[in-house]
């Protein structure tokens, strides 16, 4: 009989009664071809693989991440929150010990919900790893988190929401936005002022195989990992790097992903996207559990699988390592990045300009950052959105020094409530979410 080398938890919620319409790629059926392939192949019948349950988040989960406009009734559904939920039992039951490694497999998926939210982005309204993570720390003696997001497009909304926090490492790793949603990811985005070279950002080109997601982990992510020293490393696990994805042009496989899963060692994955549903993903999430859970997946193949077709272009190649000779110049450069940034104490302002796909709504930002050593620092959005609410959004950081909580007090204390629709604290340390009247 087979038994797990890591005890392994898995969570799955197929949410029936939430897609964006019947034929659209997020529905259903993307993850119940996977339970069937699960159930088939005797995944639970394996000593040490346990099947978890979700449950519901709550307003106050959302609230230690997101500002939900017009509030969080109005984003979500049901579907979302236990969703989330799924992420969240994962955490619980490797926290507390009662699996070594977990897997979500949960959609709706969320790594395009930004810190912000006026609606539905990417097909995302919230971002599941975000709200897991936050309830890690809140809940857990936890810290530093190294989040590697290996979707086909770029995480930016986890990327957005840990963009000031030197104790998460935001790794995302994904097709060239020149050449797919949601056109960002840059090899330059690397992180607010107070957190430079914490994110992250590979892009790759079209046409890269498991050869150069293997290079890219080898030679940049474990290395940064490594040096960082996490207190846990998530994987948002999207597959749609897939070479059969409708929506992608990259050429991985399921063995490849089974590596790729083996080698990085997250203690929890969260499914993501993946929209090829069923010559793809029963096989791609089958070897994820088998390399969290340390069995031999050198038997799970797609059906059509061809390594020769799967070769990758020597320009591409050379992109890639290109691409690596970059990132690990930040990387390495990030203390000097971040003295450089500005004075404690100085305010940098950003302005950026948000398009929500799912709902057409375009949102502007105006961003004030305080400048600290200390902490991630304490920061103001005013963001307007069309159509939708003007809002003053205060944030205070998790580990926020004296000075930045108290310059947050004196931002939220100071907005004119006859400017805005609302203003909001978001206040990290005491946990608490504060709405003026």
């Amino acid at each position: 009989m087979l038994k797990a080398a890591h005890k392994t938890g898995l969570v799955f919620f197929p949410a029936f009664d939430w897609a964006i319409d019947p034929t659209h790629p997020e529905r259903e059926e993307r993850l119940l071809y996977t339970q069937d392939q699960v159930t088939e192949e005797g995944i639970f019948d394996i000593e040490g693989i346990l099947e978890l349950k979700p449950d519901l988040i709550n307003n106050q989960d959302i609230q230690r991440v997101h500002f939900c406009l017009p509030d969080e009734e109005s984003i979500t559904t049901e579907s979302h929150l236990i969703s989330a939920g799924g992420a969240v039992a994962i955490a619980q039951a490797v926290m507390e010990k009662r699996v070594k490694r977990g897997f979500a497999l949960v959609r709706p998926p969320g790594h395009h919900a930004m810190r912000i939210s006026h609606g539905g982005r990417g097909f995302c309204h919230i971002n599941m790893e975000a709200i897991m993570v936050e309830y890690i720390r809140r809940h857990y003696d936890v810290k530093r988190v190294a989040i590697i997001d290996t979707d086909c497009h770029h995480g930016d909304g986890t990327n957005d929401i840990y963009w000031h926090d030197p104790d998460t490492l935001f790794i995302s790793i994904h097709q060239d936005g020149r050449t797919l949603y949601p056109g960002s990811g840059f090899t330059g985005e690397l992180g607010g002022p107070n957190a430079l070279g914490s994110n992250l950002n590979i892009p790759l080109p079209p046409g890269t195989a498991t050869q150069g997601y293997l290079y890219v982990l080898e030679n940049t992510i474990l290395p940064a990992i490594e040096a960082f020293k996490p207190d846990i490393i998530v994987n948002s696990a999207g597959q749609d790097n897939h070479y059969t994805d409708p929506l992608t042009n990259m050429k991985f496989c399921a063995q490849g992903y089974a590596d790729l899963t083996r080698l990085l060692k997250p203690d929890i994955a969260v499914l993501e996207g993946g929209y090829a549903i069923e010559g793809a993903l029963p096989y791609v999430n089958l070897g994820i559990i088998m390399a969290l859970a340390g069995l031999d997946y050198s038997r799970v193949v797609e059906p059509n699988y061809n390594p020769e077709k799967l070769q990758q272009a020597p320009h591409v190649t050379e992109k890639i390592e290109k691409t690596v000779e970059i990132i690990n110049a930040h990387w390495n450069n990030r203390h000097h990045l971040r003295e450089s940034a500005g004075s404690p104490g100085d305010i940098q302002e950003r302005h950026r300009e948000i398009y929500y796909d799912t709902d057409n709504i375009l949102e502007r930002q105006q961003e004030k950052i305080r400048i600290c050593r200390e902490c991630g620092g304490t920061f103001q959005i005013e963001s307007t959105a069309m159509p939708g609410s003007r809002v003053l959004a205060v944030h205070i950081p998790q580990y926020a020094c004296h000075s930045c909580r108290e310059k947050g007090y004196e931002m939220y204390d100071a907005a004119p409530k006859k400017k805005y629709d609302k203003v909001i604290l978001q206040d990290k340390p005491q946990d608490r979410y504060v709405i003026k009247s």
